[in-house]
Protein backbone atom coordinates (compact mmCIF):
# COMPACT_ATOMS: atom_id res chain seq x y z
CA UNK A 1 0.00 0.00 0.00
CA UNK A 2 1.71 3.34 -0.96
CA UNK A 3 2.09 6.31 0.71
CA UNK A 4 -0.83 8.75 0.57
CA UNK A 5 -0.82 11.87 -1.75
CA UNK A 6 -0.67 13.96 0.94
CA UNK A 7 1.90 12.36 2.80
CA UNK A 8 3.65 12.22 -0.29
CA UNK A 9 3.11 16.40 -1.35
CA UNK A 10 3.82 17.30 2.47
CA UNK A 11 7.28 15.15 2.70
CA UNK A 12 7.91 17.14 -1.01
CA UNK A 13 7.36 20.61 0.25
CA UNK A 14 8.86 19.92 4.05
CA UNK A 15 11.97 21.95 3.46
CA UNK A 16 10.06 24.96 2.30
CA UNK A 17 7.14 24.48 4.63
CA UNK A 18 9.74 24.97 7.59
CA UNK A 19 9.05 21.21 8.70
CA UNK A 20 11.90 19.15 7.21
CA UNK A 21 12.53 16.06 7.19
CA UNK A 22 15.15 14.76 10.23
CA UNK A 23 17.02 11.65 9.62
CA UNK A 24 18.77 9.79 12.49
CA UNK A 25 21.75 7.30 11.75
CA UNK A 26 24.28 5.85 14.48
CA UNK A 27 27.87 4.51 13.88
CA UNK A 28 31.16 4.67 15.73
CA UNK A 29 30.64 7.99 17.95
CA UNK A 30 26.74 7.55 18.27
CA UNK A 31 23.79 8.30 16.88
CA UNK A 32 23.62 11.84 14.55
CA UNK A 33 20.83 13.15 13.77
CA UNK A 34 20.38 16.12 10.81
CA UNK A 35 17.73 17.72 8.83
CA UNK A 36 17.87 16.54 5.17
CA UNK A 37 16.05 19.39 2.55
CA UNK A 38 15.86 16.99 -0.58
CA UNK A 39 13.81 14.09 1.48
CA UNK A 40 11.31 12.95 -1.19
CA UNK A 41 9.04 10.06 -1.56
CA UNK A 42 10.77 8.07 -4.35
CA UNK A 43 7.63 5.65 -5.13
CA UNK A 44 5.16 3.03 -3.28
CA UNK A 45 7.96 1.68 -1.03
CA UNK A 46 10.82 4.09 -0.83
CA UNK A 47 11.87 7.42 0.42
CA UNK A 48 15.10 9.23 -0.79
CA UNK A 49 17.22 12.21 -0.18
CA UNK A 50 20.03 13.85 -2.37
CA UNK A 51 23.52 13.61 -0.09
CA UNK A 52 25.22 16.28 -0.54
CA UNK A 53 27.24 17.04 2.71
CA UNK A 54 28.73 13.75 2.97
CA UNK A 55 29.93 14.37 6.61
CA UNK A 56 28.61 11.59 9.59
CA UNK A 57 25.96 10.44 7.47
CA UNK A 58 28.01 8.81 5.42
CA UNK A 59 30.51 7.72 7.89
CA UNK A 60 27.62 6.44 9.81
CA UNK A 61 25.93 4.62 6.79
CA UNK A 62 29.01 2.46 6.35
CA UNK A 63 28.59 1.32 9.54
CA UNK A 64 25.02 0.84 9.62
CA UNK A 65 22.42 1.33 6.91
CA UNK A 66 19.42 1.58 9.15
CA UNK A 67 17.87 4.74 9.24
CA UNK A 68 14.82 7.04 11.28
CA UNK A 69 13.30 9.47 8.98
CA UNK A 70 11.05 11.50 11.14
CA UNK A 71 8.50 14.29 9.80
CA UNK A 72 7.01 16.71 12.73
CA UNK A 73 4.13 19.24 11.49
CA UNK A 74 1.95 19.99 14.28
CA UNK A 75 -0.10 22.24 12.12
CA UNK A 76 -1.01 20.30 9.55
CA UNK A 77 -2.49 18.25 12.85
CA UNK A 78 -3.84 21.03 13.79
CA UNK A 79 -5.36 22.01 10.55
CA UNK A 80 -6.87 18.51 10.08
CA UNK A 81 -4.33 17.50 7.10
CA UNK A 82 -2.45 14.77 8.96
CA UNK A 83 -4.45 12.97 11.91
CA UNK A 84 -0.88 12.69 13.54
CA UNK A 85 2.04 15.75 13.58
CA UNK A 86 4.44 12.56 13.95
CA UNK A 87 5.37 10.67 11.12
CA UNK A 88 8.59 7.83 11.39
CA UNK A 89 10.15 5.83 9.19
CA UNK A 90 12.27 2.59 9.20
CA UNK A 91 14.43 1.75 6.86
CA UNK A 92 17.61 0.76 5.40
CA UNK A 93 19.90 2.86 2.84
CA UNK A 94 21.22 1.74 -0.14
CA UNK A 95 23.74 4.72 -1.30
CA UNK A 96 23.95 5.34 -5.16
CA UNK A 97 26.75 7.19 -6.23
CA UNK A 98 26.67 6.73 -10.35
CA UNK A 99 23.78 5.00 -12.26
CA UNK A 100 19.85 4.69 -13.45
CA UNK A 101 18.92 5.05 -9.74
CA UNK A 102 21.06 8.40 -8.58
CA UNK A 103 19.65 9.79 -11.82
CA UNK A 104 16.19 8.69 -11.09
CA UNK A 105 16.42 10.68 -7.62
CA UNK A 106 17.70 13.73 -8.99
CA UNK A 107 15.42 13.59 -11.39
CA UNK A 108 12.79 13.87 -9.00
CA UNK A 109 14.07 16.42 -6.92
CA UNK A 110 12.61 20.14 -6.46
CA UNK A 111 14.59 22.85 -8.42
CA UNK A 112 16.15 24.10 -5.86
CA UNK A 113 17.77 20.88 -4.91
CA UNK A 114 18.90 20.36 -8.17
CA UNK A 115 20.82 23.48 -8.69
CA UNK A 116 22.49 23.63 -4.93
CA UNK A 117 25.88 23.94 -4.60
CA UNK A 118 27.38 20.64 -4.63
CA UNK A 119 24.50 18.72 -6.53
CA UNK A 120 26.60 17.90 -9.44
CA UNK A 121 28.71 15.42 -6.58
CA UNK A 122 25.63 14.40 -4.53
CA UNK A 123 25.01 10.85 -4.08
CA UNK A 124 21.31 9.52 -4.14
CA UNK A 125 20.15 8.09 -0.74
CA UNK A 126 17.78 5.67 -1.28
CA UNK A 127 15.77 3.98 1.71
CA UNK A 128 13.58 0.86 1.49
CA UNK A 129 10.53 1.79 3.94
CA UNK A 130 10.24 -1.36 6.56
CA UNK A 131 7.98 0.65 8.61
CA UNK A 132 6.21 3.78 8.65
CA UNK A 133 4.28 4.58 11.58
CA UNK A 134 2.55 8.01 13.22
CA UNK A 135 3.31 8.66 16.88
CA UNK A 136 0.33 6.98 18.31
CA UNK A 137 2.15 3.24 16.10
CA UNK A 138 -0.69 3.29 13.22
CA UNK A 139 0.61 2.26 10.49
CA UNK A 140 0.65 4.63 7.67
CA UNK A 141 1.13 2.09 4.70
Amino acid sequence: MPLSATITTLIRNAWDDGYPCLVATTGPQGPNLTPKGSMIVFDDTHLAWWERSKRLVLENLGHDARVCIMYANFKAQRDGVLESGFLRFFGTVVLHESGPVREAIFAKLVPREQTHAGADTGIGALVKIEKAIDVRGNSLL
